[in-house]
């Protein structure tokens, strides 16, 4: 009986082909996708260049690269560096930092992600002079959701970063870390019409030589501030940008404040502004535990000895009479003679004792603490009815 069985059909080779070539086509055109955005990436870099240049921020690369095919854009920044013009009242020369490499990472499935790497030293200078600082880090990095020109969301983050002062060979330390935060947000308005930004700084064993007698002991802090009166981020140079958010009414809110050094912990709250001089404006309510160990520091010891001028006691801190502190002191004179002066020459108990005069009883994590107001009266700062700083205009 013969076989009826029916021979297989061939299938068309071209068959076999198409996955192939649609593969190549796919790897053509992404390769396509991928240069043309790498040839882009210069192009929008100069953009941007161009937009700071107007702020008064003048960047500049000495070799640009692109690199991270197929899935990444990796451009990479040698001999960074930035010259600021502008950026303070009173117009100081201008001061350029120079840093040895920027890397900017971009993911092609995440184009308005933009991560950074920075490596380290960098170094400032005054324009046409040699290196006066220095500083270093072990990691630092930064992150920019949305895009170059409409941040949505800003981070910064550096490991062991310090600051050491240069003179010729010699460098002597100005400030360190283990570790510093800074993260940044829109919150409200958008960048071209009335935007709100809130900010957390955060530091972790941080000390500062030079400064104040008190920033030179390790300290932790973490604040949050949230800033109006912004009228959009068009490029302009920082005392121009105080000065619109003067004009709006903007604020600085401190929404939270706690820096600890030891057994001191400060916490504060409050609004701050700017009046037509620049010079800040407001209050801050703080509560603080181990007082007397800044009292010394801030020289407070030194002022209730001088004695507060009622001119200055009516204008910061109206109802304190200056003759509160001196009939304080009198009555323990009245109590046991001498002890008046030997309080007032006692750093620890006598100026503590005056200074809770003026505060009220608090509880700070389950410590005894004082509040008492921080005010800033035309740029002066005033612990209580006591002036301890004075901050420079800001236009």
């Amino acid at each position: 009986m013969p076989d009826m069985t029916p021979a297989p059909r061939r299938r068309p080779l071209w068959r076999l082909f198409i996955m192939p070539a649609l593969l190549v086509v796919a790897a053509i055109v992404w390769s396509g996708f991928w240069f043309y955005a790498a040839s882009e990436v210069g192009v929008r870099a100069d953009e941007w260049r161009a937009r700071e240049a107007k702020s008064g921020r003048i960047y500049d690369c000495a070799k640009r690269s692109v690199a991270g095919y197929p899935f990444r854009l990796e451009v990479s920044c040698e001999d960074a560096s930035v010259t600021l013009v502008s950026q303070t009242a009173g117009a100081p020369a201008p001061f350029t930092a120079q840093l040895g490499e920027i890397m900017v990472i971009a993911s092609i499935y995440q184009p308005k992600l933009l991560i950074a790497e920075f490596k380290s030293p960098a170094t400032i200078a005054d324009r046409g002079q040699p290196p006066s600082m220095k500083v270093s880090w072990t990691v630092g990095r930064s992150s920019i959701a949305g895009l170059p020109t409409a941040p949505e969301r800003v981070d910064l983050a550096f490991d062991n970063p310090s600051i050491d002062r240069v003179n010729g060979p010699v460098q002597t330390p100005l400030a360190k870390a283990n570790h510093v935060e800074l993260h940044g947000r829109l919150v409200d308005g958008s960048v071209k019409a009335d935007p709100v930004i809130e900010a957390v700084l955060q530091i972790s064993d941080g000390s500062i030589q030079e400064l104040h007698p008190l920033l030179a002991a390790p300290f932790k802090s973490d604040i949050q501030v949230k800033l109006s009166g912004l009228k959009d981020f068009s490029p302009k140079p920082w005392p121009a940008r105080f000065r619109e958010i003067q004009a709006a009414g903007g604020k600085v809110e401190i929404v939270r404040s706690r820096v600890e050094q030891g057994e001191l912990i400060a916490i504060s709250a409050g609004t701050l502004g700017l009046n037509a001089e620049g010079r800040i404006e407001g209050e801050l309510q703080m509560t603080v535990t181990g007082l007397e160990r800044i009292i010394p520091a801030l020289g407070i010891d030194k002022m209730l000895e001088q004695g507060v001028p009622q001119a200055t006691l009516d204008r910061v801190a109206p109802g304190v009479k200056s003759q509160d502190l001196t009939n304080l002191f009198g009555a323990l004179d009245k109590a046991i003679p001498g002890l008046g002066k030997v309080v007032k020459q006692n750093t620890n108990v006598g100026v503590a004792v005056g200074i809770n005069a003026l505060g009220t009883p608090a509880e700070l994590e389950g410590k005894k603490a004082r509040s008492f107001p921080l005010r800033f009266v035309d740029g002066a700062v005033f612990f209580g009815p006591l002036k301890v700083g004075q901050v420079p205009p800001l236009f």
